[in-house]
């Protein structure tokens, strides 16, 4: 979908790599807060903001501890929607 490889949980996805970049989907309500994340981005794969969508860039998952919390920050919103 966005020249990537993306990971999904019932249908739904959560995070995948753009490049060297990890994209994670946050949704609407936890996008302002992922942004404050230092190395948080907006997703602009299209020229234009995609909202509950952030790009992170290497530095921001270099360690294992900042992977792992945003991995499970895309596990949480895609848990929370209904299985497709």
């Amino acid at each position: 979908m966005f020249g990537g490889l993306c990971f999904m949980h019932n249908g739904n996805m959560c995070f995948g790599i753009v490049g060297t970049q990890l994209m994670v989907r946050v949704g609407a309500d936890a996008y302002e807060s992922a942004l404050g994340v230092p190395h948080a981005r907006e997703m602009d794969f299209t020229g234009r903001s995609m909202r509950g969508l952030v790009y992170v860039d290497e530095p921001g998952f270099a360690e294992d501890t900042d992977l792992s919390r945003w991995l499970q920050r895309g596990l949480d919103y895609a848990v929370s929607l209904p299985p497709k």
